[in-house]
């Protein structure tokens, strides 16, 4: 329901009792003074960092190119911020490593592999065709294990050759391709293709017919720039005993996802509880990540689907009713993707960290809601 719909500014004012506005404006002048002293000290800190991490990796990265020039390092710098690369946390990030085009290869989704889809050659004849001839199985299927395994065995190598060899070291016992920098900051760099003008059938859903949120032409946007394959461990997938568990690609709508942030305070709202996050739900066993924080500001958006709704004042409001339905989630012990509503982003996860994790968040959110000055000690 909209709430003073059609009331002029002045009724609308009457109708909000006065101790009300007052407490508005101060949580907008408390969320002003957080966000000067915390959040953009997490952006300083955090813009520092990926300057020193990228430059390490892009000297590995070099090294791999020099030895196989199908990966192509796509780490570069645009308008001050790195292409394909998500921070994770404040000592951890992804770093996206586009490969060349898929070329012969069909995009399959058939809704059998949970997250994730496969590339299977359209024609048998076609194989030798192929730029990744040797990564494709006896059925047909480009394998998203047998690159990454010889990804690995790349940046393994480029690892002792590259200049900071010294301070660069692969992480064992995983079939991810993981770095650590400094012994204090742990990158992961995963192989990937780009999958543009076409979209996933698992997520036909999208956008919800009746919600008037995200507005047409962005939907139009957002589907024609489409979404990445990924080469990673899916953990949506253990257990299955599927034959193509090694061959499927995991689906990932990052950049899809950091679009729909566009307008209002919704990029605002993130970075304060990514802040929030970071300082009272980093928690042993990882339950709480960013990107759980920000798939549950994708679903608040659909909750509150006007653009008014998203004007600064609304910021607290916002935090709120976020938090509450991470408390929420974590007591049902379960987080839908956004765009794979079937994909649990809990999965895995031990349940006495989620328990923990919802006390924890629960005693922020109290703070939040009970304390104007809560941002004070935050």
């Amino acid at each position: 329901m909209r709430h003073g719909a059609g009331a002029t500014a002045a009724e609308a004012a009457m109708l909000v009792p006065q101790d009300m506005l007052s407490a508005q404006t101060k949580m907008s002048y408390q969320l002003g003074k957080f966000w000067a002293e915390r959040v953009m000290a997490r952006k300083t800190a955090a813009v520092k960092t990926i300057r020193e991490v990228c430059k390490v990796v892009q000297d590995v990265l070099r090294e791999v190119e020099a030895q196989e020039p199908r990966f192509i390092s796509s780490l570069v710098e645009c308008n001050g911020r790195y292409e394909g690369l998500d921070v994770v946390s404040p000592t951890e990030f992804e770093i996206v490593l586009y490969l060349n085009q898929m070329g012969v290869l069909n995009f399959v989704d058939d809704g059998s592999l949970p997250g994730c889809a496969v590339l299977k050659l359209s024609d048998g004849r076609k194989r030798s065709m192929s730029l990744w001839v040797e990564f494709i199985t006896a059925s047909g299927y480009l394998s998203a294990r047998k690159i990454r395994s010889r990804f690995q065995t790349l940046v393994a190598q480029a690892c002792d050759k590259c200049a900071y060899r010294d301070s660069v070291k692969m992480i064992a016992d995983t079939s991810e391709v993981k770095l650590r920098i400094r012994e204090r900051y742990v990158v992961q760099i995963t192989p990937s293709f780009k999958c543009a003008g076409i979209w996933p059938r698992s997520s036909a859903h999208w956008p919800l017919p009746q919600i008037p949120w995200p507005h047409p032409n962005l939907v139009a946007e957002v589907k024609t720039e489409g979404f990445d394959l990924l080469s990673k461990e899916c953990v949506t997938l253990h257990g299955k005993q599927s034959a193509l568990e090694g061959d499927a690609w995991v689906m990932s709508f990052v950049d899809v996802e950091n679009r729909l942030m566009y307008g209002g305070c919704r990029k605002r709202c993130l970075s304060v509880l990514k802040t929030l996050r970071d300082r009272h739900l980093d928690l042993p066993g990882n339950p709480v990540t960013n990107y759980h924080i920000k798939t549950l500001l994708l679903y608040e958006c659909e909750k509150h689907p006007l653009e008014m709704e998203w004007d600064e004042p609304c910021l607290g409001d916002r935090i709120n009713g976020i938090l509450l339905q991470l408390i929420s989630c974590l007591q049902c012990r379960r987080c839908p993707h956004y765009f794979l509503p079937h994909v649990d982003l809990f999965k895995g996860k031990a349940p006495g960290s989620l328990e923990n994790a919802a006390k924890q968040t629960w005693r922020l959110t109290r703070e939040l809601l009970t304390n104007s000055r809560a941002f004070d000690k935050l």
